[in-house]
């Protein structure tokens, strides 16, 4: 049977975009069973010490008040043992909210109101007054520095950093070196939708939970276990999710407290979390990174010693892949890094898009910059020369990179060429205009993943998996792949995604789900188209030019319609003719993808990358000081582009954070206290449209055979990886001044 390829590769717009502009979509916040009640947290102001008294008698007063839940009366669940951990992978020992009177951090749940209103609870939750002992506590990084630890275990994701040569050494005798300290203070997720869980409570006692994740079964297999619930009596929807960039990937404390309500009271429950509470927790790590890079001077590096630092709580361990990407990027004999992190007493800091990436390749890619200016070399033609067509770190062949393609094609479009090498060169009245690259890595991941391919009488192909669409395209991209690989127009196929007791998928992070779910869904229908065929073979009312199709592949599948010819006529049968022909209301086929070519893993261990290329111009006043992005550039070389039009967007989005991070975002701690004191968006500087300019994204032509069965890569993430340098390499170039701390601000 031939197969009309129709979906994949074309620019089609969002499926889901009419739902969510008209409102039809739902999300966490929505949904209002009879009898919901209404959870509003009160926080801690201290970072550390323990509740010495408790007084809810006036909060309890408020009409509509149905209880108050604190350490002392909260039900004992799976949580509080020793022994619990959940299932995000950090060692040590997660949180359990309400679990005793310690203090942990600031913004630690202490109490929680539960009322018929949400104005009722939240009046309430006012007048709950607590007494605390207050004991000594620290919130500054700089000072937790002289604490740094390597930990006895690390996350199953952590990549140690492995050296060759003698980096020391080499440093000692190149001829040009260059050595600085980079930091990078924490910044906060803000994405539109604020943590939420509503949970609704059935008649049957089993709990329907809608919840802010990005993965419903890990967030259900997270309440069964904490709650000591079968796993059938709990059941988690996110068909939709505001934004979520890494902040959804654990159940976060709002969960576990609307659902230990529920269990408590047996009523529906909601729990929402203000804007200022989303800065209790979820922000990516503050950083400093030690680099220092020696080279000849024809412009070929030598040495590289990188030595990375991350904050974490006191309570678990957690450690980010900072510090391997140039030892993995560039070709290079003498290498070395080393990683710890720190302890603060707050909460631990989390993933947040392209997690350690983001720092690491941003400070190496700004380090790079500044070796090529002390070798007096064009900071593109150095990258070209100190390239690496392996994994360096673990000399390793690559699946595939474009890279060398990316940067080329990227300066071409950008007009590279005509970049003056001076700083300062170029001016326009009172701006200094600068021009900048660098670029990006980022791992392209695969995971197992299962689908089900469901045809019924009515002609429409449904897929479902339990995959989420955090906002990347993931309802569209899946929908061209069953209409590319049942050949059936988009319009007739119905998506089924975010709900847990959908075939399994794992949480979407890391940028897999394109590739995962897409090979899940592909392998899915073409198990279905052959289900179809065999029982169209087999069956015994069947038109003779049907199996004469069959018989010598001849057939044809194209816009849900069998085509075939009967002497020289060309006949058609439709999807809804043919389950009728064998006698069968539906057809349906569950399928899992697993890494690898068709599912076989290849004999020859490869490393597995998506490459980027970034090119940046500012314009920077001289008097005031402020930085103005103009152009954007990104090339990405990524496999097979399932969506050139959502991908774009996915690129486009990350550099806008991308340009958040190197400009704008920064989370300001008072260590007095150990709050983060700009937590809202009148003082947590995001990017705003006039701080944003045109940005053209490229795609390079690469393919794969090896990365995955369809040849994808993900690109959720790859934009932040090389942009925030880009920037700061093209305010250098503009105005002469090294800048190894972000954000940038007018002064520093």
């Amino acid at each position: 049977m031939n197969v009309i390829s129709t979906n994949i590769g074309q620019s089609v717009s969002r499926i889901d975009g009419f739902a969510k502009v008209t409102g039809q979509a739902k999300y966490a916040a929505e949904p209002h069973p009879p009898g919901l009640l209404y959870g509003v947290i009160v926080n801690s102001p201290i970072a550390r010490g323990q509740i010495a008294a408790l007084r809810d008698t006036e909060a309890r007063k408020i009409p509509g008040v149905v209880e108050i839940m604190t350490h002392r009366n909260r039900p004992h669940t799976a949580l509080f043992e020793k022994s619990y951990v959940d299932g995000l992978g950090v060692p040590g020992s997660p949180y359990r909210p309400l679990h005793d009177a310690e203090i942990r951090f600031n913004g630690q749940p202490v109490a929680i109101v539960f009322a018929e209103t949400f104005e009722a609870a939240r009046e309430a939750a006012m007048l709950v007054e607590v007494d605390y002992e207050r004991w000594p506590h620290n919130a500054d990084f700089e000072a937790a520095l002289h604490q740094k630890y390597m930990p006895s275990k690390t996350r199953s994701n952590y990549v140690p950093p492995k050296s060759r040569g003698n980096a020391p050494e080499a440093y000692a005798l190149s001829p040009v070196k260059v050595e600085g300290r980079y930091h990078l203070a924490p910044e906060h997720h803000n994405p539109m939708e604020m943590h939420a869980t509503t949970v609704i409570v059935e008649d049957d006692g089993t709990f329907t939970v809608w919840d802010k994740t990005q993965g419903p079964q890990s967030v259900q297999a997270y309440l069964t276990s904490a709650l000591s619930l079968s796993g059938d009596k709990v059941r988690v929807h996110n068909p939709y999710v505001g934004g979520a960039f890494g902040s959804g990937l654990r159940a976060q404390y709002n969960v576990f407290l609307a659902a230990l309500g529920a269990k408590m009271l047996k009523r529906s429950v909601r729990v929402t979390l203000t804007r200022p509470q989303m800065f209790t927790h979820v922000f990516r790590p503050e950083a400093v990174m030690d680099i220092a890079l020696g080279a000849s001077p024809d412009g070929t590096l030598q040495s590289m010693i990188v030595e990375g630092v991350t904050d974490t709580s006191r309570f678990e361990h957690n450690m980010e892949n900072i510090v391997v990407w140039g030892l993995i990027n560039y070709k290079c004999p003498n290498a070395t890094a080393g990683y710890t992190i720190a302890p603060r007493d707050t909460y631990t800091s989390s993933d947040m898009r392209a997690p350690g990436a983001t720092t690491g390749v941003n400070f190496f890619e700004m380090a790079i910059d500044e070796i090529a200016y002390a070798c007096n070399m064009d900071p593109l033609t150095f990258r070209l020369n100190n390239y690496s067509d392996t994994d360096a770190m673990h000399d390793m062949p690559l699946t595939s990179k474009a890279l060398r393609e990316a940067m080329v094609q990227g300066a071409q479009h950008f007009g590279w060429h005509d970049r003056p090498m001076a700083p300062g060169s170029i001016r326009d009245g009172n701006e200094l205009i600068g021009w900048g690259m660098a670029t990006g890595i980022w791992d392209a991941m695969f995971s197992p993943t299962s689908a089900r391919a469901r045809l019924t009488a009515d002609g429409r192909l449904h897929i479902a998996t339990a995959a989420s669409d955090i906002g990347t395209g993931t309802y569209t991209i899946l929908a061209q792949t069953a209409s590319e690989a049942f050949s059936t127009p988009i319009d007739r196929i119905d998506i089924e995604l975010g709900d847990s007791t959908l075939p399994e998928c794992p949480t979407e992070g890391g940028s897999w789900t394109a590739a995962s779910a897409g090979a899940a869904v592909w392998l899915a229908c073409q198990i279905l188209r052959e289900k179809l065929f065999k029982a169209l073979a087999k069956g015994k009312n069947i038109p003779a030019w049907v199996k004469q199709g069959l018989e010598q592949d001849n057939l044809t599948l194209e816009d849900g319609i069998l085509h075939g010819m009967n002497e020289n006529q060309k006949i058609v049968l439709s999807f809804q003719d043919a389950l009728s022909l064998i006698g069968q209301d539906a057809l349906e086929v569950e399928e899992t993808a697993k890494p690898g070519l068709r599912g076989t893993i290849s004999q020859m261990r490869k490393a597995r990358f998506t490459h980027s290329a970034v090119f940046c111009e500012v314009r920077v006043d001289q008097e005031l000081g402020i930085v103005r992005i103009t152009r954007l550039v990104n090339a990405v070389a990524a496999g097979r582009i399932m969506n050139p039009k959502t991908a774009a967007s996915q690129v486009r989005g990350a550099m806008v954070m991308a340009a958040g991070m190197a400009l704008h975002e920064e989370s300001l701690m008072d260590e007095r206290v150990g709050r983060f004191m700009n937590h809202n968006f009148a003082e947590y500087h995001i990017p705003a449209h006039a701080d944003i300019p045109d940005m053209d994204v490229l795609f390079v032509e690469e393919k794969d055979s090896e990365i995955s069965p369809l040849g994808v890569k993900g690109v959720g993430e790859i934009g932040m990886c090389g942009t925030a340098a880009a920037i700061a390499n093209a305010i250098f170039h503009a105005t002469g001044h090294r800048h190894r701390n972000l954000p940038i601000s007018p002064g520093s």
